[in-house]
């Protein structure tokens, strides 16, 4: 299928690994130049690094995207060396496991501000452009959490509720501009971050405790799995090219079935 995505520039936030990773990859594969953004410069640049030994056009910038400063200066330096962003991914995140009685203001202002606000200050920075270039695609990752709730993330379901508002709302503002937002809102998926977590509970709850726990988090998915970077990248990939031009304020789970809202 030809998505109509060659020689276009991708701004992929959060792009160093996980799902940004697996997205860049493949957009980048259909001839996209891709520019990796993470709030780690080291990450940014093996993650280009990465991309470019795989034949892609690709460059990384250190982005702190709570810092609208940060985020300007990271628009214009893609724009000067790979040209406008036509397609832009806001997925970087951070996520903690905690009860809500047991977190901080702190804990819910690093959320909000790196989760609802990053977002933000984004599209603050890029849709002026795609809005006088009348042409544009921004996917936002979310969370079935945010439309479902669940235990143990409350105010990261909070924040991406907050961004699922954010994009409808945009979404309906810069429609006439040619120019679409999409939310894109996946299950468990197998990630760096992910796996950090994860090695985090089995330190706490020791071996045996642990496998349980992963069979009963794997039975509550119909398909019996959780999902792959790649899963999630490939609902990002339509949601980018020429096909999904009549798709905007939407939310896509890519989620085994784990939700069925």
């Amino acid at each position: 299928m030809n998505y109509g995505l060659e020689g276009k520039t991708a701004l992929v936030v959060g792009g160093a690994t996980g799902i940004g990773f697996a997205a860049a990859s493949l957009m980048g594969h259909e001839g996209m130049r891709i520019a990796v953004a993470d709030i780690n410069a080291e990450s940014a640049r093996l993650g280009a690094e990465r991309l470019t030994a795989d034949g892609i056009k690709a460059i990384g910038i250190r982005a702190d995207v709570t810092k609208l400063d940060d985020v300007f200066a990271m628009v214009a330096q893609v724009e000067a060396e790979l040209g406008p962003v036509d397609v832009l991914l806001n997925s970087a995140a951070v996520l903690d496991d905690k009860l809500f009685l047991e977190s901080s203001p702190q804990d819910w202002d690093r959320m909000l501000k790196v989760c609802l606000y990053g977002p933000m200050n984004v599209l603050h920075a890029v849709l002026p452009g795609m809005v006088q270039r009348r042409h544009g695609r921004v996917i936002c990752m979310a969370s079935d959490s945010a439309r479902v709730g669940q235990a143990r993330l409350s105010y990261y379901a909070a924040a991406k509720a907050g961004v699922i508002a954010l994009v409808k709302s945009v979404a309906q503002e810069v429609g006439p501009n040619g120019v679409t937002l999409n939310i894109v809102s996946p299950g468990a998926t197998n990630t760096e971050m992910r796996q950090v977590r994860e090695e985090g509970l089995k330190a706490s709850m020791g071996e045996e405790k642990y496998a349980r726990r992963v069979q009963t988090v794997v039975k509550m998915y119909p398909t019996r799995r959780i999902g792959e970077p790649d899963d999630i990248a490939s609902a990002i990939l339509y949601l980018a090219s020429a096909q999904a031009s009549w798709v905007t304020g939407q939310v896509l789970s890519v989620n085994g079935g784990f939700v069925m809202p």
